[in-house]
């Protein structure tokens, strides 16, 4: 962060996004434990839930069947995707009316750069207020923001009085609200590295400040790096108004296992059939650069394999599933296939620039 532009940074979040717009539609869901989902009995997943779920303990890629458990009373509801994405495209346009600087992380999560605004007197405070009251007026359902000089400390904001809910961290309140973090707040430190860090006696951003940036780098590697600068609070990273698609994937998790590999590969055809027809939309800007292949097996490990290619025919996915059932040789109840993308033409692209 310099002396001279100190950014101010609006991280917009959706509550429980795909049941709020359930619970828009249909009041008498408001109240009652929601999901969205798959079917228990076909082995779903939970995509989201509303906050009487959540008191049970039912959060986001649990399977629908636990929850169940936990809840025999949840609603679980299908979803409807398309519904979801004219919400999202609502909400964005409230958020263009204030700034061009947005970067969608998803359909219910920006980040909004208003550092140059003029708006509300050039306050991202007011400004996040306000876009927070026109969602609920103008979408019908609320949305949690976190304002800060950077994007590291204002989507942890975004989360700090959820559901419906603002936190500003302004400049001179940064380094306070930094070191009181858990470290497991950190983006990209998950359960693996939580535990290491505990075991080395650091629970938060403080203790983690006691280490210096070449114990970590030792410890971590390139990882080490960044743990050393958000522990300081320090995130350059700008607002990135396009992001570049470098994957394409279709998945099938299936009722019953598939016992064996034929089986598997029996499957193949109509999921590539799909995966063609999803990457019809990217053809214009990016082009096939690779194939890749997961399967997930009965005891829930599960492997990737994928190769370069330019073309990625049936034989060659058929070749991938064989290298990737032959790792684990046991039922498979989830199999992915995808491509590699990159822009279009990259290689000619590269040439002409060579002989220039």
């Amino acid at each position: 962060m310099t002396d001279t532009l100190v950014r101010k940074i609006i991280h917009c979040d959706c509550d429980c996004f795909f049941a709020a717009v359930e619970m828009r539609d249909d009041p008498s869901l408001s109240d009652i434990p929601l999901a969205i989902g798959g079917s228990s009995d076909r082995r779903g997943v939970i995509s989201t839930c509303n906050y009487p779920a959540r008191k049970f303990g039912i959060h986001s890629a649990m399977a629908t069947a636990h929850a169940m458990k936990l809840c025999p009373s949840l609603k679980v509801i299908p979803g409807n995707m398309e519904k979801y994405r004219q919400a999202s495209a609502a909400i964005m346009s409230i958020y263009a009316d204030y700034t061009d600087q947005i970067e969608p992380l998803s359909l219910d999560e920006a980040y909004l750069d208003v550092t140059g605004s003029t708006l509300k007197g050039g306050s991202a405070t007011f400004i996040a207020q306000e876009i927070r009251q026109r969602v609920e007026e103008q979408v019908g359902i609320t949305i949690s923001a976190g304002v800060a000089p950077n994007k590291f400390v204002a989507k942890i904001a975004s989360d700090w009085h959820k559901p419906d809910g603002l936190c500003v961290i302004t400049p001179d309140q940064l380094e306070a609200f930094v070191l009181q973090l858990p470290v497991k707040k950190i983006f990209g430190v998950g359960k693996v590295t939580t535990a290491k860090l505990q075991q080395m006696g650091i629970e938060t951003c403080a203790d983690l400040r006691t280490l210096s940036m070449a114990q970590l780098v030792d410890r971590f590697g390139r990882f080490g790096k960044r743990l050393y600068e958000l522990s300081r609070g320090i995130d350059d990273r700008p607002v990135r108004t396009s992001r570049e698609r470098k994957s394409i994937s279709v998945e099938h998790t299936f009722a019953v296992d598939l016992p064996n590999l034929a089986c598997c590969i029996e499957k193949l055809p109509v999921m590539l059939a799909e995966l063609a027809q999803r990457f019809e939309k990217h053809a214009e800007q990016r082009e096939v650069a690779g194939a890749v292949i997961k399967l997930k097996f009965s005891d829930f490990s599960q492997t990737t394999v994928e190769q370069s290619a330019s073309e990625c025919p049936l034989a060659l996915y058929q070749h991938l599933c064989q290298e990737a059932w032959f790792r684990g040789k046991k039922a498979v109840r989830l199999i992915g296939v995808g491509y590699r993308l990159q822009p279009k033409n990259q290689q000619q692209a590269v040439q002409l620039k060579l002989i220039d």
